[in-house]
């Protein structure tokens, strides 16, 4: 295993099943896959498509909806935090995500929607929770990024 660059630090890691790369963002222009897990830096988005450049320098454009996010470490209790909010509307926004999307899966399995009129009415919808005691982890997803809080307080970590 190669050690990463100095100051390489990365935002993403390659899903478990590998990722396929293109040297332009251009499926004719194939290269070698991305190996299963491997962390890598997004640099750029066009559209679907991310730019990604790797530990040992190498980059290459793959799809980007499929890159796992690595988020930092949170900020550790009682430091300085970046920014100062209010969970509560990102907490609210991320139950009536769920509540629409769980809709969505009654209707389906129910029968009053098709595949394809599933994946329209869920298109877009990006939620994430943690929530680990006090603590709490959200997607802000009109940023893209996650935030943490530690019951009262919001700072953007990722």
């Amino acid at each position: 295993m190669s050690t990463p660059a100095p100051g390489f630090a990365p935002t993403h890691v390659v899903p478990r099943a590998g990722l396929p790369a293109w040297e332009e963002p251009d499926p004719a222009r194939p290269t070698v896959s991305l190996d299963p897990l491997l962390p890598v830096r997004l640099v750029e988005r066009r559209g679907d498509w991310g730019h990604v450049v790797c530990a040992n320098g190498w980059s290459a454009w793959v799809d980007g909806r499929l890159l796992v996010a690595v988020p930092q470490d949170p900020p550790r209790s009682g430091g300085p935090l970046a920014a100062t909010a209010d969970p509560r509307p990102l907490l609210s926004g991320a139950e009536a995500a769920l509540a629409r999307y769980r809709s969505a899966v009654e209707d389906l399995a129910a029968g009053a929607l098709d595949g394809e009129t599933f994946r329209r009415r869920t298109h877009g919808t990006r939620i994430g929770v943690v929530v680990d005691g006090e603590d709490v982890w959200l997607f802000d997803a009109a940023h893209e990024r996650w935030v943490y809080a530690d019951g009262t307080r919001l700072t953007p970590y990722a």
